[in-house]
């Protein structure tokens, strides 16, 4: 097969998925109605690809990429009801909607990825009154693979699966959300004993709005993090403070301790250390999405895994457990975060209250066999991959930890019978 003219290869944030496919760019509704009937009718596919925040194959397209960063724009404001188009970053809504005086009622720690994308792969943040970002959703408007312009909202059969629908069903063009009057947030965080987080947690979730740690590897030593709603932005962080701790601390001298144990791995557990004792306390007040998200400049993979929040005991001893026999260091902390239940078919929190296990490595460091001990651990306790983030389940496996995986799997059949938006990834966790 002849690559065409306009193929042009593409790598994903991380750095650790790419590809060579024909680019498609559309501007409107129509031409992606007549792009997608253009495939369906010449037996082609179509893989759409967002900001490529996504660390699995998701996003990663064999034969055509259809990129709608064109098409990124605000559509209506109907009180507190806003409809965007798909491709619009999660950074321009929120200034979009802080210019209405509006907010998302909870956001990840990042503002990169589009609306789409962030809703399609359960992207979620912290919190026990909150799930994932599609549980703010109220309708989804969809091209399908027969080229046809659908709308599904909370009356839809198919609504409990477009909200977090994998690029499996169709291309997302536009994304109705509930939205919040804007608020500010008080944030504290400051280092602490793991023992000390951990004990603390059953009393600190009902009385902040956010509550999330990370544990440093090889240590006892956590970051805890907790956001509640306030009145007043009456302690600002201030420019410099915020540039010295998200900017320079974060993500230069990160981007250099990071370097160093790469290098030198049994140096990785005495940074580890220091890093963690040479955390400070501060307590600010911010607009909502300014205290949510931060710069993250130093690339890492990452896999995320859901289990039932009365499992994180178990997931946090088990993880000290694979540090000491792993062949080599773990370099990243690893985050924590909480939400509550959701009834989206595919989300990581359907029917349960959740704690998220985040791991990390730096990017070029190994990380498969300290990702799949941490996946054992978590799917022998009902856990559910992120599916942005890496995992190696199948749909075989993925099918017992989903009650509604089949139910999905009967809306993937009736929009997208011949499969003209699936890729190998969508062919392993869903079945071909």
């Amino acid at each position: 097969m002849t690559t065409p003219v306009n193929a042009r290869r593409w790598t994903n944030w991380g750095r650790n998925q790419e590809s060579i496919a024909e680019v498609l760019t559309p501007g409107s509704i129509d031409e992606v109605t007549t792009q997608v009937k253009q495939a369906a009718e010449t037996g082609r596919r179509i893989k759409v690809v967002g900001s490529g925040h996504s660390f699995t194959a998701i996003a990663v397209a064999d034969d055509q990429r259809m990129f709608v960063h064109r098409m990124a724009g605000l559509v209506a404001v109907d009180g507190e009801l806003v409809t965007v188009q798909g491709g619009m970053p999660l950074s321009t809504l929120n200034t979009i909607l802080a210019e209405h005086g509006l907010a998302m009622p909870n956001l990840g720690d990042i503002d990169a990825q589009t609306v789409a994308g962030a809703i399609s792969t359960g992207t979620h943040g912290t919190g026990i009154a909150y799930s994932t970002l599609a549980s703010s959703v109220e309708a989804v408007t969809l091209v399908t693979a027969n080229g046809q312009v659908e709308r599904y909202t909370a009356d839809a059969p198919e609504f409990p699966a477009v909200r977090v629908g994998l690029g499996a069903l169709g291309v997302i063009v536009e994304v109705t959300l509930r939205c919040v009057p804007a608020f500010i947030l008080l944030a504290d965080e400051r280092p602490m004993l793991l023992d000390d987080v951990l004990a603390g947690l059953d009393e600190w979730m009902p009385e902040n709005d956010h509550v999330e740690f990370f544990w440093y590897p090889y240590t006892n030593r956590a970051q805890l993090k907790r956001n509640r709603k306030v009145t007043e932005n009456d302690r600002p962080l201030g420019r410099f403070r915020g540039w010295l701790d998200d900017d320079f601390l974060s993500n230069t001298v990160w981007q250099g301790i990071c370097a160093v144990g790469r290098r030198i791995p049994a140096t990785v557990p005495t940074l580890s250390a220091v890093s963690a004792r040479g955390l400070s306390a501060r307590t600010y007040t911010g607009r909502s999405h300014e205290v949510f998200c931060s710069p993250r400049k130093v690339k890492f993979t990452e896999m995320e895994y859901e289990v039932p929040r009365a499992a994180l005991p178990e997931v946090l001893d088990e993880l000290a457990k694979i540090f000491a026999r792993l062949p080599f260091k773990v370099q990243f902390p690893v985050e924590v975060r909480f939400t509550g239940p959701d009834d989206i078919w595919l989300s990581h929190g359907y029917g349960r209250e959740s704690a998220y296990i985040a791991v990390h490595q730096y990017i070029g460091a190994p990380y498969e066999p300290y990702f799949r001990a941490v996946e054992e651990v978590c799917t022998a306790l009902g856990g559910r991959p992120h599916w942005g983030k890496l995992h190696y389940r199948d749909a075989a496996s993925l099918r017992t930890a989903y009650p509604r995986f089949d139910d999905f799997l009967a809306v993937r059949d009736r929009l997208d019978p011949d499969r003209v938006f699936t890729n190998d990834y969508l062919n392993r966790v869903l079945g071909a």
